[in-house]
């Protein structure tokens, strides 16, 4: 049987799911599509073969659509999500669900009272490198775990624009790294220590936003985990996670472009660094949407739920509260509800 998904959402991240749903995933075919700039939806259409839908609800609900992808701006997920829900069908959502944990919890309502499925798109859980070191943990292979670096740094910034209603670095960046803490420790985020500065585009401070940081996280088994963080490393996209233990160590390297080693008298010279999310994660990618079309065909369960998408929000709004404090968080069950998102920054 084959999946048919909607896209709502046809920007940077919507074209490249509609693109793999469509090309790519076997199980998947791209049916309708849908962005408030009606031109990015039309192009999407033409170049994919897919129907344009007229508006969210003429897509949510089309018979032609099994289930949806929001790819859309983080303001609109929540409503998506719920209306979603109404109609009973299978979510993929990206990250973040919301900057608003009172809304996140809003569509997490709707979602559980209608009993439909959501997967949320932290794609970074099935990169395969980064996956085997999260088995190799759960495996006992490198004994009791102590620590976990991740390392986590952008070739270069996003526009301003974006930055401005991103959620700032904690929300839109390592969103990311507090998930592959949870996943790779397997163990709830307890206390969060974070620290940044403006090192690389003033600009960015003027937006309320860091471009540099460190944040220790404790997880409630003891473990400490760090991760630092830049939005410009200048030799690539740099993405490395390592987990040590009583037993040694196991970690995920950066893949290069090539294999090639150049080796002369003057010294040696390896490959660059791929670029950027696409080029470094595209496997993960497919694999996300596998893992989608194998939770509907079996019913769930969601290997990437809900609760996972507000854990690492919730990370997200201690860390920035960590900042403006200058002291650690503890961060306690139901405990960030109120906070806004007008408070996320600055």
């Amino acid at each position: 049987m084959t999946l048919r998904i909607g896209i709502l959402g046809c920007g940077r991240i919507g074209r490249m799911h509609a693109e793999l749903i469509a090309l790519r995933v076997p199980g998947l075919a791209l049916s309708r599509v849908y962005d408030v700039r009606a031109e990015s939806a039309e192009e999407t259409a033409a170049a994919l073969d897919c129907q344009v839908a007229a508006s969210p609800e003429a897509l949510i609900g089309a018979d032609d659509v099994d289930a949806i992808a929001i790819c859309s701006s983080t303001d609109t997920h929540v409503d998506l999500l719920v209306a979603g829900a109404a109609a009973g069908k299978p979510i993929f959502c990206e990250k973040p669900l919301s900057l608003d944990l009172a809304e996140v919890d809003r569509s997490l309502a709707a979602i559980q009272a209608a009993g439909v499925l959501l997967q949320v798109g932290f794609n970074r859980r099935y990169d395969p490198s980064h996956r085997l070191v999260r088995e190799r943990v759960e495996a006992g292979d490198i004994g009791e775990l102590h620590l976990v670096r991740i390392t986590s740094r952008d070739p270069a910034p996003p526009p301003i624009t974006y930055i401005e209603v991103s959620g700032g670095i904690f929300c839109d960046m390592t969103i990311h790294d507090f998930d592959m803490a949870r996943f790779v420790t397997g163990s709830e985020i307890e206390e969060v220590y974070a620290t940044g500065a403006v090192r690389v585009d003033p600009t960015i401070g003027a937006a309320g936003d860091l471009d540099t940081a460190v944040v220790v996280l404790r997880h409630a088994d003891g473990v400490i985990t760090t991760i630092d963080n830049s939005r410009q490393a200048v030799y690539g996209y740099d993405q490395r996670v390592e987990a040590f233990g009583s037993g040694g160590m196991v970690g995920s390297e950066n893949p290069l472009v090539t294999s090639t080693v150049l080796r002369t008298a003057d010294g040696g010279q390896l490959s660059a660094l791929p670029y950027f999310f696409r080029e470094r994660y595209d496997d993960s990618y497919l694999a996300e949407w596998e893992a989608f079309v194998t939770m509907v065909a079996g019913g769930g369960p969601s290997e990437v739920d809900g609760s996972d998408g507000r854990a690492a929000l919730v990370a997200g709004l201690a860390a920035w509260r960590s900042v403006r404090e200058r002291c650690p968080v503890t961060i306690q069950p139901r405990s960030m509800e109120t906070m806004p998102s007008s408070t996320l920054t600055g």
